[in-house]
């Protein structure tokens, strides 16, 4: 009689888990998230903890009614949509919006592809961007990091962008930012993407997890300063440091946390090397000549649309490929 067991894969088991890899994504954001609460108060409590609940419940919604299947909101994967949309939103939002960015982003970018694991685009960018170009003047509209009280105004990219539009040679611009301040998350924007060293302790702390390589975050920030710093030495006087770049709207909340997404990003080294670099230089592109002055969350959702073909044509090694060949 076989002792053999004859059983679908996977045949090898990892130590993660869908829900153990979310709750480390949540740790992860849990500095950006203090950092949000420490400028903007109870707005960015109020905002981040709508996003969330209603990103569960438009999910546990969909699951019954619609999908009739048992909640899937076991998996943590319907807080990181809310977490991550919350984050992508100015703090004096109305919470009628962020209920809509939520059922955009829970009901067409996530459930109507099947939910978690099928879903073609980030659901928390799919949101965002719904949200950005149905109301631009809500989206656009930032309360200052003095407080939620404050004059609104324009954020390191909008000001840069307009400023340059007009004529002004950035010379005369660089006085007016603060690299250093931007860094420690003085600067208007979106409650989490002001607090940059917040993401990088974040970013950092999924990386020594595992949760994430190194690839895209690195290829991302590396091609957004390469092509940067190529028009900056090209031409001074009309593009600015790439350092700003860097440090000024979504691209460090993009490179670590929505970039990185298992589900929309490629399986492969090579893949994930050209879809980082493909997000960096497209967010480019777009921040320099394009109509809006942030251009992460297009980048990402445009590089998210080619991931099918970057797997179809750049396959990960078979398991033991390699030690075959050697032998």
């Amino acid at each position: 009689m076989s002792n053999r067991i004859v059983a679908p894969s996977p045949h090898l088991h990892g130590e993660f888990s869908t829900p153990k890899i979310m709750r480390d994504v949540v740790i992860a954001l849990i500095p950006a998230f203090a950092f949000s609460v420490f400028i903007y108060g109870w707005s960015a409590i109020c905002l981040t903890a709508t996003a969330i609940a209603a990103c569960m419940l438009f999910e546990w919604l969909i699951d019954r009614l619609l999908l009739r299947r048992p909640s899937t909101l076991g998996d943590w994967s319907a807080v990181i949509t809310g977490t991550l949309l919350a984050f992508n939103l100015p703090a004096n939002i109305s919470p009628w919006l962020v209920i809509i960015g939520a059922l955009v982003a829970i009901g067409i970018g996530k459930m109507s592809f099947g939910g978690l694991g099928k879903n073609l685009f980030n659901p928390a960018l799919v949101g965002r961007v719904f949200l950005l170009i149905s109301f631009p003047a809500q989206m656009t509209t930032f309360p200052d990091t003095a407080g939620v009280d404050a004059i609104t105004g324009a954020t390191p990219l909008a000001y840069v962008k307009a400023a340059l539009a007009t004529g002004t040679p950035v010379a005369e611009i660089m006085p007016n930012i603060d690299l250093a301040g931007m860094f420690i998350g003085f600067k208007d924007g979106s409650i989490g993407e002001i607090g940059a060293l917040a993401l990088l302790i974040g970013g950092i702390y999924l990386l020594v997890r595992k949760v994430i390589t190194w690839r895209i975050p690195v290829f991302m920030l590396g091609s957004m300063f390469l092509f940067a710093a190529i028009l900056w030495l090209a031409d001074p006087v009309t593009y600015i440091n790439p350092l700003f770049h860097v440090l000024a709207g979504g691209a460090l909340l993009g490179a670590f946390f929505m970039a990185t997404d298992y589900v929309t990003s490629p399986m492969s080294k090579g893949g994930q090397v050209i879809y980082a670099i493909g997000i960096g230089v497209i967010s480019i592109l777009i921040r320099v000549w394009g109509a809006y002055p942030e251009g992460v969350s297009f980048a990402i959702l445009i590089m998210n649309a080619t991931v099918p073909l970057i797997n179809k044509y750049m396959k990960p090694s078979r398991f033991g490929a390699r030690t075959a060949q050697t032998k």
